[in-house]
């Protein structure tokens, strides 16, 4: 493997770098040893889900304190098998066709849809602008006999005091899923996020804490619930599960399921990424308070942004820096991304703005009272959100960055 680094390296090495400036989500995501670690796999020519899976759910499960993770095809898909593991007839005291679920509006799509495909039906409750995420008072408040369980993302690194939404949970009986998509390696109280509810979901698409281009993750403690998403990750199967001299039974269906298998290939990256998550949590804070420090010690700072306020009791692994455009300056919002994407400074919204006014919400009637999430709609009118890198950002980077930011005012 040392040989085929040094050569993957040298032809990293001959690669010309661009001489334009250009700042997009996630800069020069792999490296030589996460390419090296994939091509040990395909030279195996055993590709397919296998010993590396398994080792890199053992060591993504010890590192985050579950008993147990199972790795997925993404992290839609780990929200899938939550979701439909909580109406599973598998599991004791499962959820019922039509049973409420608490969400925040401010969400992604496949926050929202497994549950609803799951048979469970919404309801939608509002974010804090501040902290981008669910504040527990509403939360508390939206709870209702009809409750069963909540969906709560954990936003961009960022999250509410999820350790009170958790005991209000176990009082109210609900079942808990944390959409940790956004936030792997985010502790609160020394807790890693995705470890307080009944499930944990993550991700690691391109951008995120950690990528494999696609994958994703699920853990969870209860292991029943353990046995349940495992079978339905590969058709409902049992194999991986009972141990027996018996191969005649190797196909052993005992649930419904998907085939939600990831790659040797794609887990061999993930798992060479995890190695060095730590130092890529360093990393992007530091490059986060650079830039922050930059713009507003700048001569031409004059708040055109503000900036989300971090849980107190969170030490955060950031996925981006989120921005709202002050009230201002908002008539300019659509030119001045339009500008900013032009320049190479590639943005995105946050998740995808109040997901109450998306079109898929009105074709299968979901906001039926028609509620408006002021403060979704203010993070959705006002926000966007640039990335973060996993290498250290130059001054000189940062110094082009603030120009453009800043050119706001002249816009």
């Amino acid at each position: 493997m040392t040989i085929l680094k040094d050569l993957i390296q040298k032809r990293f090495n001959k690669i010309e770098k661009k001489n334009y400036f250009g700042y997009p989500l996630l800069d020069d995501a792999f490296s030589a040893e996460d390419i090296s670690s994939a091509m040990e796999v395909l030279l195996s020519k055993k590709i397919t889900m296998g010993e590396i899976t398994n080792e890199f759910e053992y060591e993504f499960a010890n590192y985050i304190g579950s008993k147990y993770a199972l790795m997925v095809n993404s992290g839609s898909s780990a929200n899938l098998l939550a979701a439909f593991a909580l109406v599973n007839p598998l599991k004791k005291n499962h959820l019922k066709i039509g049973d409420e679920f608490l969400i925040q509006s401010l969400c992604w799509s496949t926050s929202l849809w497994p549950m609803v495909q799951a048979g469970l039906r919404p309801k939608f409750i509002d974010v804090n602008a501040r902290t981008l995420n669910i504040d527990p008072e509403e939360f508390f408040r939206s709870i209702t006999k009809k409750t069963k369980a909540a969906m709560i993302v954990h936003v961009l690194g960022n999250c509410s005091d999820i350790d009170l939404i958790t005991k209000i949970g176990k009082k109210k009986n609900l079942y808990l899923i944390e959409d940790t998509c956004e936030s792997l390696g985010s502790m609160f109280k020394n807790k890693y996020l995705g470890t307080f509810g009944s499930f944990g979901t993550f991700s690691f698409y391109y951008s995120h804490q950690i990528t494999s281009g696609e994958g994703g993750m699920i853990v969870c403690d209860n292991k029943k619930d353990y046995q349940i998403i495992h079978s339905m990750r590969a058709h409902g199967w049992d194999r991986g599960l009972n141990k027996r001299k018996n191969n005649r039974k190797d196909f052993n269906f005992i649930n419904a399921g998907f085939n939600l298998r990831p790659l040797d290939i794609t887990a061999a990256i993930g798992l060479s990424q995890f190695k060095r998550l730590n130092n890529f949590k360093k990393t992007r804070n530091e490059n986060r308070k650079k830039i922050l420090q930059s713009l507003q010690n700048s001569k031409n700072w004059n708040n055109q942004f503000s900036f989300i306020e971090k849980n107190k009791n969170l030490k955060p692994s950031w996925f981006g820096l989120p921005i709202l455009i002050n009230k201002k300056y908002l008539h300019k919002k659509e030119k001045f991304l339009n500008f900013l994407n032009e320049q190479k400074v590639e943005t995105r919204p946050i998740i995808s703005g109040n997901f109450l006014d998306q079109p898929s919400i009105k074709l299968f009637n979901l906001n039926k009272k028609n509620k408006i999430m002021r403060n979704s709609k203010e993070i959705s009118d006002r926000g966007f959100f640039i990335g973060l890198h996993t290498k250290p950002i130059y001054q000189n980077q940062i110094n082009k960055l603030i120009k453009l930011l800043l050119s706001i005012d002249e816009i």
